[in-house]
């Protein structure tokens, strides 16, 4: 067989690796907001920004 298949089997880490990534950037973003203020403001907002932005673009990826 040449070329993709349809069936071609993934690995874990490209199943789960943006999910891991975005649940990590998550987390980093909900501790900052909590333990610090100035920069580690800035860094939560960054960080809880990810996952909206996340959903816009699947959504956009999935409508073309």
């Amino acid at each position: 067989m040449t070329g993709k298949s349809r069936n071609h089997v993934r690995s874990l880490r490209h199943i789960f690796g943006a999910p891991l990534i975005i649940a990590l950037l998550s987390l980093v973003g909900l501790v900052s907001a909590l333990a610090g203020d100035g920069a580690a403001d800035w860094l939560s907002w960054a960080a809880l920004l990810v996952p909206p932005l996340a959903v816009v673009w699947a959504m956009r990826k999935h409508r073309r």
